[in-house]
This record gives structure tokens, sequence and C-alpha cells, in this order.
């Protein structure tokens, strides 16, 4: 039987504006009670983990899904501020039935978003998010406990304990962070605590940046999508690594002490080289998107290694490395899955294994995060209104005259945005020229197609 669409569920869980329907606290409540009535099984005590980062409208969407879960007969324990991952790591290992994170990662202070995890700590099927929603739009009324069985709320003082133990362990044994100093930017996110930690408990000398949130400054001018301010402060402190984390720390990117930004694949490089010497790598391949410069693909083939690429979002990463026996994939953007670790992306311990190279070669960052030349690559997005521009004729024989043009050379790739009404339009090729015409003419067909939002 076909699963039920997704209306509410996008790539990443569900996410909006703030006080706005979806992220609002009617919807928040309700999708407590479907979700509570979808994991309520069998006769144990029911119990999920809800865990935050730092935006204010946590105070608002975190107690509404409590009640939700509470009235579904589940017990609730809050965490407070922590990572995505340590949310997965704590559904787990507290055996609960349902995880929730409520965060919209990367996003400025006004959007929110929800994730929840099964009680394997993975993120949820489009299977499962579809047959939750189907409750949500349906009768609740069966889905609430009589007042005998009403769930109870209780906070989890030592979770951040948990997780930053956790992290340690990740990390080498007989290895230390000693004489390194790091810039940690915590985007004044979920992590303004728990990242700092870990590395000062290693050994390391830490700049910590980003962990003052107040509520309205999460990922404002700081954390992986703005590493401007953080290749400064290492220049300016001459440190030997920046690591900067987004809002909720499932994403990581570097910067070495040049002040140099190193991306996600390379990041992926570095580890399975590191990895696949130490015969740690399964499944002979590196899981990764669509996104990902084929500079890292070919970084891995002279290794012997494949790359297995999938859709953009780190759950269909996951999925496909379940699926091939994998346990190393990630995406350009910094999400990195390290199933020996956790379920689901983590910037912290990517970090962690990065560092351990860098203990171990002995070498600056500025070599040691340099595994591949990437080829040049390019992507413009293209906003629009009403139906897609890609269902126009004319434009999809432009895509197959381009993708025709490149050849062997290179690739074309023309995606739909997940959560708004925007075309990626990107390239990529040896040729940078190439690619900017290519980019360049691509975009403005969309466009000429395209009811553009005025």
């Amino acid at each position: 039987m076909t699963a039920p669409a997704r209306r509410l569920f996008g790539t990443d869980g569900i996410r909006g504006t703030a006080n706005q329907a979806p992220m609002d606290a009617a919807t928040a409540l309700r999708l407590g009670q479907a979700a509570g009535r979808y994991f309520n099984r069998g006769t144990h005590r029911h119990r999920v983990v809800i865990g935050k980062d730092t935006r204010i409208s946590g105070y608002m969407l975190e107690p509404a899904l409590t009640a939700g879960f509470i009235g579904a007969g589940m017990d609730v324990v809050l965490v407070g501020p922590l990572p995505t991952p340590a949310i997965a790591l704590l559904t787990r290992s507290l055996r609960a039935d349902l995880g929730v994170m409520i965060s919209a990662s990367h996003n400025p202070y006004e959007d929110n978003g929800i994730k929840l995890f099964g009680p394997d700590g993975l993120k949820l099927s489009d299977g499962q998010e579809a047959e939750i929603e189907a409750l949500m739009e349906g009768d609740l009324s069966k889905a609430l406990a009589p007042p005998a069985r009403l769930g109870r709320a209780s906070r989890m003082d030592d979770a951040p304990g948990r997780y930053i133990e956790a992290a340690k362990q990740s990390f080498p044994r007989g290895l230390t962070l000693e004489k390194l100093r790091i810039v940690v930017d915590c985007a004044h996110g979920a992590a303004y605590k728990v990242a700092p930690t870990v590395l000062w408990e290693l050994g390391a000398e830490v700049v910590p940046v980003g962990v003052q949130p107040d509520g309205f400054n999460i990922n404002n001018g700081v954390g992986s999508t703005a590493p401007g301010k953080l290749a400064d402060i290492v220049r300016e402190r001459r440190a030997d690594l920046g690591i900067a984390l987004d809002g909720d720390a499932d994403r990581l990117v570097l910067v070495d002490e040049a002040g140099a930004i190193v991306d996600g694949d390379q990041i992926l490089a570095l580890i399975a080289g590191s990895w696949h010497a130490q015969e740690r790598l399964r499944g002979g391949h590196v899981v990764a998107t669509v996104m990902s410069n084929m500079g890292l693909e070919r970084y891995l083939k002279d290794r012997g290694l494949g790359l297995l690429r999938t859709g953009v979002g780190d759950r269909y990463v996951g999925e496909k490395m379940r699926e091939m026996g994998c346990n190393l994939g990630g995406e350009q953007s910094g999400h990195m899955i390290m199933t020996d670790f956790g379920t689901t992306g983590d910037g912290l311990i990517a970090a962690l294994q990065v560092l351990a190279v860098l203990v171990e070669e002995g070498r600056p960052a500025s070599q040691v995060c340099r595994r591949f030349c990437p080829l040049p690559q390019r992507l413009v997005n293209v906003r629009y209104t009403g139906a897609s521009p890609l269902k126009d004729g004319s434009v999809q024989r432009e895509i197959k005259a381009h993708e025709e043009r490149l050849g062997e050379r290179g690739r074309v790739l023309i995606r739909a945005s997940g959560t708004e009404p925007v075309i990626r339009v990107m390239a990529e090729a040896e040729d940078e020229a190439l690619v900017n015409d290519t980019v360049e003419t691509l975009a403005e067909a969309i466009r000429s197609r395209a009811k553009v939002p005025a």
C-alpha cells in the first residue's frame, strides 16, 4: 500500500517561521498527541526525550509538545539545550520510544523546527512521517489517555555529561590535544556548553566563540554558515584550528591556521583516508550527496574506494549507509555521519576525528586538511512562484543539451529545493569558464519560464 503524502514534514523534519503554522503551539500539541499515539505500543511505560537549541521560540514549542505527549500517555524527559546527535544518543541510551529535537539548524532565530527520532536513534522514514501526519489530520480523541494513564514530565540534569563523555570516548586513546590552540564557534546554539568542555577536557587550549545565546542571536554572523569571524579569530590568536558548528551542532566547517575554510567534502576525504589506512572504513565506499565535488570522487577512486551519492539531506545519506554497510558518510555542507559513534550527523565528533589526524601527523591543518583539489563548481538559486519551471519542455531540452555538452568532463545538477520555491542550478567541470557559462545559461532559461516573485 502506498504511504500517504507528506505535507508538514520536509527533508529534515518540520520547519517554518516561529509562531506561525506549522511552527505554532497548536501544531506542536497535535504533533505530540499523534506521535505519542504512533509510538505508544505495548504495555511498558512509554518515554520521549525532548531537547532543543537556544531559540526563544523553543520555550513555546517545548511545553506544547510536552502537553501533547503527556496527554497521549507518554512520560517526557526534558534535557534542555543539547546538540541534535545528543538527543539521538540519549533516545537509545534511555531506551526511550521516541526522541524530539526542537531546532531549525542553521536558520536564523525567527525559524524553528521539530525533528523526530525513533527508538533506534534514527530519523524517521518518509513513510513514518506520512503516517504521523495522517494521524494529525484525523480525530485525535482516540490518542488521548484516560486520567490514570497520563504521562509525567521530568528534567534530566546529567544529560550534558552523558554526551560529553560519549564525545570524548570517540577520540583515540593515547592521544591528547595538549599544545593545540583551538577556536570553537558554537553559533550561540545548542553546543555552547558541551563543545568547549569536550575540547578542554581532552587537553586543548580553547578559545570559545558564539557561546552567549540570548534567544535571538543563534547563527547570527557566527557558526558554520558564517565562518568569516572564526577565520579572523584563528589568525589573530594564531590558533592551530578553527571549528564552526551550526545551531544544533550536527554540521561542521573547519578553518585552518591560515584562515582558509575547509568544507565537508575535504573533511570526508580526510576521515576516509585515515580510516582506510587503519582498516576501519567499512563497505569500501563513502556515502555523500549529489552536491559533493567530483574531486572527492577522484580522491577516493585513487585509493580503491567508491563514492555513493544520494539526494540532498543527511537522512538519505544515513539510509544509504545502512543499506550498503558503510560507516562514513556526509554532505558538502558539513553533516558527517559516523555510525561507529552515532546515528546522525555530529559536528563535534567529526572535528575530533580530524584533530586525531592532526595530532598523529604533526603537520599544520593547512596541509592535513587539503586532501584533493576540488573541481570548479558553481551553484545559483532561481526563485519562482506557481508551477515549477522544470516542467517546461524548452527548459528540459536546454538542460539535456548542456549535459551532453559537458559529457564526462563534468556534470549538471538541477533540483528543486525541498523547503522553499527555489530551483538550484549547479554545474561542475575542470574548465571554470565552461562551468560559469553553463550555470548562467541554464539559470536564465529557467528564469525565462518562471514566474518570478515580486
